[in-house]
């Protein structure tokens, strides 16, 4: 079972969010959990966020696939009332709640979570995958589809091309070709991982197409038709009420 850490409240300005970040950004950790650690995964998780009502309801959507064959073993859809502001460098407080709720519906809890969005590839270090993988304790990797912060040299065209991310003279992450002819991806640990083990699982997980498969299973669900559940009641019973 999932334990959720309280590290805050949610009903925060968005200057305390960013006064969040900063303080929590020291509690990640950018290292593997244990030398062998690729070698233990077993299933791994994509997580995704859309957003229904004209962005009044969060749906969040979680893809468990088993690793390395990736075949979809669990999945899971929660929805909650949207109460944090789309700011970029924030979505985390915008998204985090109904991901949580998602999680906890999980019978297969993942071994690493893909995150569509960021890790340490942000102006604080400290996007969605860091917040999402400090509260679970779940090893967490930030997969984005375009950049939010730093630079980077040119990116070979052949898969497994890669170039360093950098921001202020520091690493924050690696520009990875998935595809020939395609855009890289922009990716970054969040909590738990180091850069080489983030790069070498998505890469695993990127067989075919230039996104992940946790990524693209978990954007079906997350902006697919309405299944499974109902938008919720504003007064819905949840993790965070």
């Amino acid at each position: 079972m999932l334990n959720i850490k309280s590290l805050h409240d949610w009903d925060l300005t968005p200057a305390a969010a960013i006064a969040l970040q900063q303080t929590l950004r020291g509690q990640i950790t950018l290292t593997d959990p244990c030398a062998d650690f690729q070698t233990q995964i077993q299933t791994v998780a994509g997580v995704d966020v859309g957003f229904e009502a004209d962005g009044q309801i969060t749906r969040a959507a979680i893809a468990v696939l088993s690793f390395p064959n990736l075949q979809l073993v669990d999945r899971a859809i929660a929805r909650r009332p949207t109460t944090f502001p789309y700011i970029p460098g924030l979505l985390s407080f915008r998204e985090i709640p109904a991901v949580l709720d998602a999680l906890a519906q999980l019978t297969t809890l993942p071994d690493i979570l893909l995150c569509d969005g960021q890790g340490t590839a942000h102006p604080r270090r400290f996007g969605i995958a860091c917040h999402l993988g400090l509260l679970t304790e779940l090893p967490a990797i930030g997969v984005g589809k375009s950049r939010l912060v730093g630079q980077h040299a040119e990116v070979g065209n052949q898969r497994g091309d890669w170039q360093p991310l950098i921001h202020k003279a520091e690493i924050i992450g690696a520009v990875l070709r998935t595809r020939p002819g395609t855009k890289p991806l922009y990716i970054s640990p969040g909590h738990r991982v180091a850069l080489a083990t983030a790069i070498a699982i998505v890469l695993q997980c990127s067989p075919k197409y230039r996104l992940p498969e946790t990524t693209r299973q978990a954007h079906k669900l997350a902006s697919g038709p309405a299944i499974d559940q109902p938008p919720p009641p504003s007064d819905q019973i949840s993790l965070f009420d």
